[in-house]
């Protein structure tokens, strides 16, 4: 952080992916790697799975949100956390609908019918190049990548997406026979994906409904990732599997997929939930 000026923050979070939110537009101020770390430590810190600034928009937006993961790395997008940026935006603004400006996309959000958070993620990127990959794979729809025994592997041939962020998703007939906290780091790591990337396992249950368990990138195990549900619901449609409408189950709950046919814009739509305000504690911040 470039001072030890106390910063407040909102707790937030979306089916339990948790953020600190910290609005620096008139500040101005940044936050190390190592600050970060601190906060986002759940025995000694906060703890959350990101820490979000609400910055100046550079652009055309509402504001600007910029992601830093639990361990301090910078990623362009994350949909949970765009819902509740929007949420607050809706809040402060008074509008119908606001725009929130990331590294990856443009993000419109607004509130639904039912009172949940809408946020419009913009077209999924196919391409090897795009997601990106380390070597050309014309169909994204099932990579050539395994893990586990060549004769016997445990998961192979993940469908590959971006969605602001690069995504291998898996499709399993049970999400629970596997131990990701084992192999999430070995995928994420593996070298198909030169920026790393977030794993996912899918089940789908019918054509509407997909049960999903996610490794998020330089997170670990999460209790929901908005960006791996929109890139699951883009490849099971794509695969075939699912309509282009389906509800994606993860562990902290449910969220509506739209991946909509007019334009390939994927929406998504659940629940925020304002957890409290505080300080950060400058101890924290001196001790780091």
């Amino acid at each position: 952080m470039n001072d030890m000026t106390a910063h407040a923050f909102s707790k937030m979070n979306g089916l339990g992916n948790d953020f600190v939110v910290v609005d620096v537009r008139a500040s101005g101020a940044a936050f190390s790697g190592s600050v970060i770390r601190a906060i986002a430590d759940r025995d000694t810190g906060i703890g959350c799975d990101q820490f979000i600034l609400i910055e100046r928009p550079r652009n055309s937006g509402d504001c600007f949100m910029g992601i830093r993961n639990a361990d301090g790395g910078e990623v362009e997008a994350c949909g949970n956390a765009a819902r509740c940026v929007v949420s607050l935006m809706l809040e402060e603004t008074g509008k119908a609908e606001v725009t929130v400006e990331t590294l990856g996309a443009l993000t419109k959000g607004w509130r639904a019918a039912n009172g949940d958070i809408c946020v419009d993620m913009g077209t999924p990127k196919l391409d090897w190049r795009d997601i990106p990959l380390a070597e050309e794979i014309r169909d994204t729809r099932g990579i050539e990548l395994q893990i586990g025994p060549i004769d016997n592997p445990i998961l192979h041939t993940p469908a590959a997406v971006n969605m602001g962020n690069p995504h291998a998703i898996f499709f399993v007939e049970d999400t629970s026979a596997y131990d990701l906290t084992k192999i999430g780091p070995l995928l994420e790591n593996h070298p198909m994906f030169p920026e790393r990337a977030n794993i996912s396992l899918a089940q789908v249950i019918d054509r509407n409904h997909i049960q999903l368990v996610v490794w998020e990138r330089g997170v670990g195990l999460t209790r929901a990732c908005g960006t791996a549900a929109c890139a699951t619901a883009v490849a099971a449609a794509r695969k075939q599997l699912t309509d282009r409408q389906v509800t994606v189950s993860l562990p902290g709950g449910d969220l509506a997929l739209e991946w909509r046919k007019s334009d390939d814009h994927v929406l998504m739509t659940g629940p925020v939930d304002h957890e409290y305000d505080g300080t950060l504690d400058a101890r924290l911040l001196e001790a780091v």
